[in-house]
């Protein structure tokens, strides 16, 4: 049975971020995956420390022909995501009554190679601002001799859905409150 939810729509709309909620998270996160296709019809993720700058994700990689440029190179349609787990928490009175608090965004879009230098530059001094400290550990500021002996990408966004699970109050939690998937299910003797 094919799914009728077209891409980058929620089933669950009760758990949506807006838009501009998805777009903070995104400029918040630590760490991202970026899924591909290779060639041999194979899926690759891979993590990526990244930076979201004028609404597109930029990441980068060392130069050389790997599985990621491969595939960015066969196939321009990537998926990206981050999330970010919360408390685990019990909703009901069965062990399987367990849920996690979390928020997450996935980025549908096209990731290209960029090119112009003053792009580049723009991305690795936003990845050094959001990755290192004000002070670079005492290192000269904006020194960035290797720019071309990377490869930057950037993945312009077709949709962007964000989901979160709030973490309820205590007084809406099991014992207090029993909200139980198997209301009738009762203990095996």
């Amino acid at each position: 049975m094919t799914d009728p939810t077209p891409r980058g729509h929620l089933k669950r709309q009760d758990k949506a971020m807006t838009r501009e909620e998805a777009e903070v998270f995104l400029g918040a996160a630590f760490c991202g995956r970026t899924g591909t296709l290779g060639p041999d019809g194979y899926p690759y993720v891979v993590p990526n420390l990244f930076t979201w700058q004028g609404g597109q994700v930029y990441l980068h990689t060392a130069r050389y022909e790997g599985h990621f440029l491969t595939n960015v190179r066969f196939h321009e349609q990537v998926s990206f995501e981050v999330d970010e787990p919360g408390e685990i928490f019990p909703y009901g009175h069965v062990e399987c009554d367990t849920s996690v608090s979390y928020r997450s965004v996935i980025v549908f879009g096209r990731i290209r190679i960029v090119e112009d230098t003053d792009e580049k530059l723009r991305f690795y001094r936003a990845f050094m601002d959001k990755y290192a400290p004000a002070d670079s550990w005492g290192r000269e500021k904006d020194s960035l001799p290797r720019v071309n002996g990377t490869v930057v990408y950037a993945i312009t966004p077709d949709a962007v859905t964000g989901k979160q699970g709030l973490l309820p109050g205590l007084s809406d939690r099991w014992p207090a409150r029993n909200d139980t998937a198997s209301p009738g299910w009762q203990k095996r003797k």
